[in-house]
């Protein structure tokens, strides 16, 4: 079992910047993609950004690429989502994921766990 505990949700007006925690425990999570999800109020959920844990390799959906950031400190085992310059359409509840798979997990069924998720309002 992977556990993966979500903070740093809020409110924030647009343009400005939030940064999510992920902290991940359990068994062999290092072997492990890490990513975060979004869900928006009566859209699906969609992959945001994701990464490989123990290697390089990255995934940005297109509407993020350039303002978020996923990284990991190792030491802590925890995945961040540095989001930055935020707008109103970046308003979701974002999940913590982690997935066995060696590509991106485009879809819902291809994540192993999810956190309780964090939600992110941004003002205008």
């Amino acid at each position: 079992q992977v556990q993966l505990v979500e903070s740093g949700g809020g409110l924030v007006q647009a343009g400005g910047s939030l940064r999510l925690s992920c902290a991940a425990s359990g068994r062999a999570f290092s072997s492990y993609g890490m990513g975060w999800f979004r869900q928006a109020p009566g859209k699906e959920r969609e992959l945001v950004a994701w990464r490989r844990w123990s290697s390089s390799g990255t995934y940005y959906a297109d509407s993020v690429k350039g303002r978020f950031t996923i990284s990991r400190d190792n030491a802590k085992n925890t995945v961040y989502l540095q989001m930055n310059s935020l707008k109103l359409e970046d308003t979701a509840v974002y999940y913590c994921i982690a997935s066995t798979i060696q590509w991106p997990p485009m879809t819902a069924p291809d994540v192993s766990y999810w956190g309780q998720g964090t939600q992110v309002t941004v003002s205008s």
